[in-house]
């Protein structure tokens, strides 16, 4: 399956020059969030996959301008065909904006998922909008990561976690790809695709 992560600024390559030919072979498009609900509105009418999306941190318009036909994946665990996605958005608290946690209560929204997860037996996906702590997030409050995220790849090995909110124009400190565990870490900056092979054990990053 051919998944298209998107996060934090809108591509132009998709948006201001699109073509349906760019979009043909994807199968599935996630936003780890922070984009315009617009932009979101406009991939799922012009392609043929579905848009799951957590929300980032400076979200708060998705309440007055929601990104129609896309599917939220808040404090829940989405499958589709076959692959399970657990999705929990929004950064560390700095502020009073609404999608912003103090690390409490982000390990209060993991707790909360708890019997979901032993229906499902863990999740194949990690999708947030911070990165985990010490794993390629800043060491200012607005761009460190959460804890509890690490804790959640340690107990349950997804194969990815999907990330965005640390761009990758902030310096060459800040990876694109990288690995924890058995775990394969995208930093979804403006777009990435990757091949996830749900019965074949290597995954191909390009």
């Amino acid at each position: 399956m051919k998944i298209l992560a998107i996060a934090d600024e809108e591509s132009k390559y998709l948006w201001e020059h699109y073509d349906r030919t760019k979009l043909k072979d994807i199968d599935l498009i996630i936003s780890c969030g922070d984009l315009d609900p617009r932009y979101l509105s406009f991939l799922v009418t012009m392609s043929s996959a579905p848009v799951l999306y957590v929300h980032g941190n400076h979200d708060d318009k998705y309440e007055r301008i929601p990104p129609e036909g896309c599917i939220c994946i808040e404090d829940k665990i989405y499958v589709h065909k076959g692959i399970r996605i657990l999705g929990l958005g929004g950064s560390m608290r700095y502020s009073s904006g609404n999608h912003q946690y103090t690390e409490w209560q982000m390990k209060q929204r993991a707790a909360r998922l708890r019997l979901k997860l032993l229906r499902r037996r863990g999740f194949d996906i990690l999708v947030t909008h911070a990165p985990a702590y010490q794993l390629n997030d800043g060491r200012d409050l607005p761009h460190q990561g959460f804890q509890v995220f690490r804790t959640l790849l340690e107990k349950y090995r997804p194969k990815f976690f999907l990330h965005g909110h640390v761009h990758l124009s902030y310096g060459r400190g800040h990876k694109r790809y990288d690995k924890y565990r058995d775990t394969h870490v995208i930093n979804a900056y403006e777009r990435c695709v990757f091949e996830f092979e749900a019965e074949n054990p290597a995954e191909s990053l390009h």
